[in-house]
């Protein structure tokens, strides 16, 4: 006879892997299908993976997760062609887990978090790939992989930034240039002492150092360096639409940036061992498809669930907690014995509740004000003329502050559009 499964989860990373756990742990008969050839073989991110929903779910998992570092310093740099402003953040409670983020390298961290999936009774398949959805009418009722056909109550789609089944489902429609941005990254390989003598770290800590002006030549985007155990995450996004029209790659980008002073210093006898690309949703709420319909859930990268500030770009922790609200959402549909549209609206509630679709209504105007080119050009070179100003004795008097800032400004940009701009960050950002 064939095996019916209680729900079929497609794609094995962080929102997937969250929800198989928490469905497995229910009791329920689960698959998570995985097209790469294992968990995380398929997926990057910058480094940086907040705590605390993770923590609900698998207590203490940093005792045992493979961790690169701890976050102990946040770093944000305003670059020139030739020049930095820099600004840095540190705090005890850094130190104390689940509090800030963990350092990870996705081809590590996933392969473990599908091992406690499949350890609390799932079915991990890796190498499957599903193509297409199961219906009964207008039910969905499992996943077509190549000539297979594997029926599920409820199907969850986790299936990344082009989620082909809630397009399969009619959720959503083609993925538009000026919604997604274009991630690149290269792991640098080096000795631990020589790493951590470089950015002057001891034990586990780690630093997230983001970059926003020169490296992304005036494109909505910034740069990005994570240090793990033994090597460098460094790496860049920028706004897709934004490369074609001014038909820049994205890889000439991160080469430039490699080679800015203020940066080439940090990466010198780095060994190239890894190098990945990845399309970033980023334009939040506002490109979130459907969220469900009768036999189906769309979580994660799928739904466009990551926030962007322009400081942070955040997406694995609210994959993780629509992963959990997904599955608390299908336990809840199979005590029931109903998996209808009606049925499965209870996810969308939770995702309500919790700061998913709070944070995502917050940010709401974010995207739209991040595509402003002065962020990336006008304000960076003025951050750093006037910290150049400052730190600068010619031999002549010093003028006040306030003098030298107006005389940085002049012929630049008018106070009355900084005042705007201003404005404009504070209601989107």
């Amino acid at each position: 006879m064939e095996q019916k499964f209680d729900a079929i989860v497609v794609g094995g990373g962080p929102a997937g892997c969250a929800c198989g756990y928490k469905l497995a742990k229910a009791g329920l008969q689960v698959l998570v299908a995985e097209r790469g050839k294992f968990a995380g073989a398929k997926n990057m991110w910058g480094g940086a993976f907040f705590g605390p929903v993770l923590a609900e779910l698998i207590p203490d998992f940093w005792q045992e997760a493979p961790i690169e570092r701890c976050v102990a310093r946040n770093r944000l740099s305003f670059l020139t062609e030739d020049s930095s402003l820099s600004v840095e953040f540190s705090t005890p409670k850094f130190g104390q887990p689940p509090y800030n983020g963990f350092i990870v390298l996705r081809s590590k961290f996933d392969r473990w978090l599908a091992d406690k999936v499949q350890a609390a009774g799932a079915i991990v398949a890796s190498r499957l790939q599903a193509d297409d959805l199961l219906w009964d009418g207008n039910q969905v009722v499992g996943i077509k992989a190549g000539s297979d056909e594997l029926p599920a109550s409820v199907v969850i789609a986790c299936d990344g930034v082009s989620s082909l089944l809630s397009q399969k489902a009619g959720l959503r429609g083609e993925l538009k240039p000026h919604e997604v941005k274009q991630g690149v990254k290269e792991v640098l390989q080096f000795p631990r002492e020589l790493l951590e003598q470089r950015f002057n770290l001891s034990g586990d800590e780690g630093i997230a150092w983001e970059f926003v002006g020169a490296c992304s030549r005036g494109l909505p985007g910034g740069g990005f360096i994570y240090t793990n155990k033994e090597s460098l995450s460094v790496g860049l996004v920028v706004q897709l639409n934004a490369l074609a029209e001014k038909q820049v790659k994205a890889n000439d980008l991160l080469e430039g940036f490699k080679q800015h002073p203020a940066v080439a210093r940090f990466l010198e006898e780095g060994k190239l061992v890894e190098y990945s690309a990845h399309l970033i949703p980023v334009s939040g709420i506002n490109m979130m498809p459907r969220l469900y319909t009768d036999g189906l859930l769309v979580a994660g990268d799928a739904a466009a669930f990551v926030v962007g500030t322009g400081i942070i770009l955040e997406g694995a922790n609210f994959a993780v907690a629509s992963g959990i609200a997904a599955a608390e959402a299908v336990i809840k549909a199979k005590e029931k014995g109903d998996f209808s549209t009606s049925s499965l609206a209870h996810y969308q509630d939770l995702l309500e509740q919790s700061f998913v679709l709070k944070d995502l209504k917050t940010f709401e105007k974010a995207p739209h004000f991040l595509e402003n080119q002065r962020i990336y050009t006008t304000y960076p070179e003025l951050a750093c003329n006037l910290a150049e100003g400052l730190f600068t004795s010619d031999g002549q008097p010093r003028e006040k502050a306030w003098q030298l800032f107006r005389e940085t400004t002049k012929g630049k940009i008018s106070l009355w559009q900084m005042a705007r701009d201003l404005v404009q960050g504070k209601g989107a950002i």
